[in-house]
């Protein structure tokens, strides 16, 4: 059975740590508990993505958006000062499933956590989806969310245009940019054999 926190009452997304070694979480709270759940960016970014994929079918592609500001855009909000400093459920995500109720215009989200076990010596993944947790938000809250999870996603290492890898603030080596490909040890032989 998997753990019903009903409709969510505060629902956002935030880092911690420095750029570049960050670590990001949902948190959500309801009347029945609440929970943070720990992930990589990039599935961070991918529930934000499938969030607006979703919001665009439903609103039939006009979806709001976050406007630009003079100054760029605004600090990602972080989690509220009044969430509980000791969640009923903190735990590393393994598995996300969304889904989208139409009749009760209502997302679904569910995460179950990730456990490492040992089995003969070796680490094991093992996602424990009975102790799942699952909560659901309006469309509203998921356009909030998505956008949330935009800034917080921004806010780190800024990436480099062309090739998407973080720029650390010294010389960045963009294999894209210089339009040169890696030169094999092969190719120099032969480059050598032909003077």
């Amino acid at each position: 059975m998997s753990i019903d926190l009903g409709r969510a009452e505060v629902l956002g997304a935030d880092s911690v740590g420095v750029p570049g070694q960050r670590r990001f979480r949902l948190f959500v709270q309801s009347g029945h508990g609440s929970a943070v759940m720990w992930m990589e960016k990039e599935h961070l970014n991918t529930l934000a993505q499938t969030l607006e994929r979703i919001l665009g079918v439903i609103a039939e592609g006009e979806v709001l958006r976050l406007e630009a500001r003079p100054g760029g855009l605004p600090s990602p909000g972080g989690m509220p000062g009044e969430f509980p400093l000791h969640p009923t459920y903190d735990f590393q995500v393994g598995q996300i499933k969304l889904n989208f109720d139409e009749h009760e215009e209502t997302f679904l989200l569910s995460l179950a956590p990730l456990e490492i076990i040992e089995e003969q010596g070796e680490p094991r993944a093992l996602i424990r989806e009975d102790d799942a947790v699952v909560f659901r938000f309006t469309p509203q809250a998921a356009l909030e969310l998505s956008n949330d999870i935009g800034l917080v996603v921004a806010a780190g290492r800024p990436v480099c245009p062309f090739c998407h890898m973080p720029l650390d603030g010294g010389p960045h080596a963009c294999v894209k940019q210089n339009g040169h490909h890696k030169i094999t040890q092969v190719e120099l032989q032969n480059e050598d054999e032909e003077e």
